[in-house]
């Protein structure tokens, strides 16, 4: 179905906002990814037959889960390819574009089905730690995290604390969403020292009621746009979500860019840029708002691994 002029206008309009808010607008203007850059999206299956979508950039891995949608109408193929789309969907598109260039590396972890018209997406902490060591052994040097845990056990959290050991050491971030539950703490995601927690906010820059806030992800993490987000969606047509599952990709791809522009710089260089260089303000369980023109003037000034 078309979308009215003052739609596609009002669409154009909610964009610009997130991305003019985290000052992405100067790195996509230099650039639009490298396909060495790699994004592990552990997420639901994508719905690649849109056109909007730059299908050429993405790699699938097998996990026993269709890489690519079967059931369009399922919760999982809806949440994976309105995140692929920010990341990776065609510049122009409704959607944020972000890193289109950048090589997306397709690792489904939420399984396609729908339970009672609809199934919101989640999976245990043992097979998010064996998608995380599959995608890094894959070649990503950035993994999102847009995922729910669900049933957590002591066991399952030891191997996802293992696995994102495992992440560090081979020089992959982990950017986690951090949760809608509207609660105040951490998770077995959100408190591992490597990975950048983020939390949603509104076109103000305010948290959103239902974003989860805690001492880990203040001091480490940081906040995105996740109120409305414009994507594409499986059905075709553009589709919108909220939550920070829709702010989460925002930082992903922020880094993406930042490598595509600096390839020598190191993990931790990147991270750093990401998260230290942000204003924090003191007493607060609220991460501050990215800056990805800021982070990217840090860098600029950081002697480069040769």
């Amino acid at each position: 179905m078309r979308r009215s002029q003052d739609t596609a206008v009002a669409v154009s309009d909610c964009l610009m906002s997130a991305l003019d808010l985290l000052n992405l607008g100067p790195l996509m203007d230099r650039t639009q990814g490298r396909p060495e850059v790699i994004v592990g999206l552990i997420d639901g299956p994508v719905m690649m037959e849109n056109p909007q979508m730059w299908s050429s950039a993405v790699r699938y891995l097998d996990s026993g889960l269709a890489a690519r949608c079967a059931v369009s109408a399922s919760e999982a193929c809806k949440h994976g390819t309105l995140v692929a789309g920010i990341l990776s969907a065609k510049r122009g598109s409704p959607a944020p574009a972000i890193c289109p260039e950048c090589t997306l590396l397709v690792r489904p972890i939420f399984p396609e089905f729908v339970l009672g018209g609809e199934q919101w997406p989640g999976t245990s902490a043992h097979e998010l730690a064996k998608a995380i060591v599959e995608a890094v052994k894959a070649g990503a040097r950035v993994l999102n995290l847009s995922v729910d845990l669900l049933a957590p056990s002591s066991g399952g959290e030891r191997q996802l604390s293992e696995a994102l050991n495992y992440a560090a050491a081979a020089g992959a971030i982990a950017v986690v969403a951090a949760g809608n539950q509207g609660l105040v703490g951490s998770s077995a995601l959100t408190r591992h020292p490597w990975v950048i927690p983020v939390i949603a906010c509104g076109e103000s820059g305010e948290p959103l009621a239902i974003s989860n806030l805690g001492a880990s992800m203040a001091t480490r993490g940081v906040r995105a746009p996740g109120e409305n987000i414009t994507s594409i969606g499986a059905d075709g047509a553009p589709g919108t979500f909220s939550g920070t599952s829709a702010a989460a990709p925002f930082v992903s791809g922020a880094a993406a860019l930042l490598w595509s522009l600096f390839p020598r710089a190191t993990a931790t260089a990147i991270k750093l840029a990401l998260t230290r260089f942000q204003a924090r303000r003191p007493l607060t369980l609220v991460p501050p708002l990215l800056d990805a023109w800021a982070a990217y003037r840090n860098l600029a000034g950081t002697p480069m691994r040769a």
